[in-house]
């Protein structure tokens, strides 16, 4: 079967490889991949997995051989993967740990762009209670962004989302951020909760942003700049502000679960910037390492 695999050449990320077909365990469904999602950490630094192995954590198909111990969905059944491990396949052999049952009115390309996006912004503003408070997005243009967003809105917070430029600003407020800034110094406002994507130097004028008590989770990196926090900086009296890194790999069924339920009620949109076919990936890598997409980039499995 055909498969996008791990490429460390200078024609990377991926490349098209004939691979074995999966064999699942007696834990694990046989899912025929019809979308996948790609995501900006997992192609930006390939040699972080084994060359040659099939790559990718997001997509979304259809169980073809339920799990012979009788766990997780059954046959037929529309799923989502989520940060699940090689992915990128036309047949995947996958743990029901890692899945998602689609639900009614949920389209599967849409299913496929929640994975690591859609569960990484759930999971931390499930880290604290955000009703009322004063939440600020960093790279609120990007997949993460565009959940974090709506989740933190859904949650009753105050949404504040900081792009990169006037032109990432398209659509912000419509998913429910209040401000939408490319500049903090636009803003005097002090944040319960900072949900950070692009680290580097705005990191540390985030971290500046903080109102007492509050804490800075640190999602992403998509500056690729170190972050420096001047002298004195960290040191501070009144409740404490803590910063906190990311890096949850752990099952994500009920996540994708939550996720999805809010997608069939019509409360959360999935952020499908381009959709394409996976034969053009690498022009879809190209725009996303462009930052020419906002959101996320769904690939039909043809």
């Amino acid at each position: 079967m055909r498969a996008l695999v791990v490429d460390h050449s200078e024609a990377g990320p991926v490349r098209f490889a004939d691979v074995d077909e999966s064999v699942p365990s007696a834990s694990e469904a046989l899912v025929e991949i019809r979308h996948i999602g790609l995501n900006l950490g997992e192609l930006r630094y390939p040699h972080e997995w084994p060359a040659g192995a099939v790559h990718g954590h997001d997509a979304a198909g259809v169980v073809v051989r339920a799990a012979s111990d009788g766990s997780g969905p059954p046959e037929g059944a529309r799923v989502a993967l989520g940060m699940a491990p090689y992915a990128w396949a036309e047949r995947v052999a996958v743990s029901s740990a890692w899945l998602g049952i689609v639900p009614e009115g949920v389209d599967l390309p849409d299913a496929a762009a929640l994975g690591v996006a859609g569960v990484t912004a759930l999971r931390v503003l499930r880290k604290r209670s955000v009703l009322a408070r004063n939440v600020l997005v960093t790279g609120a243009s990007g997949g993460v962004g565009h959940f974090a967003v709506q989740l933190a809105a859904l949650a009753g917070a105050r949404v504040t989302a900081l792009v990169g430029s006037p032109d990432r600003a398209a659509g912000l407020r419509e998913l429910g951020a209040g401000e939408v800034l490319t500049d903090l110094a636009e803003t005097e406002d002090r944040f319960d909760l900072v949900l950070d994507t692009v680290g580097g130097p705005l990191a540390a004028r985030a971290w500046n942003s903080l109102a007492e008590g509050g804490s800075m989770h640190v999602v992403g990196f998509t500056s690729h700049q170190d972050t420096a926090f001047p002298s004195g900086t960290l040191f501070g009296f009144g409740e404490p502000r803590t910063i906190a890194t990311y890096g949850d790999m752990t099952p994500t069924s009920e996540a994708l679960t939550d996720l999805l339920g809010l997608v069939a009620t019509g409360r959360l949109t999935a952020p499908v910037g381009l959709r394409g076919d996976w034969k053009d990936v690498d022009d879809a890598i190209q725009a996303l390492f462009a930052r020419k997409v906002q959101g996320k980039i769904v690939l039909d499995v043809t």
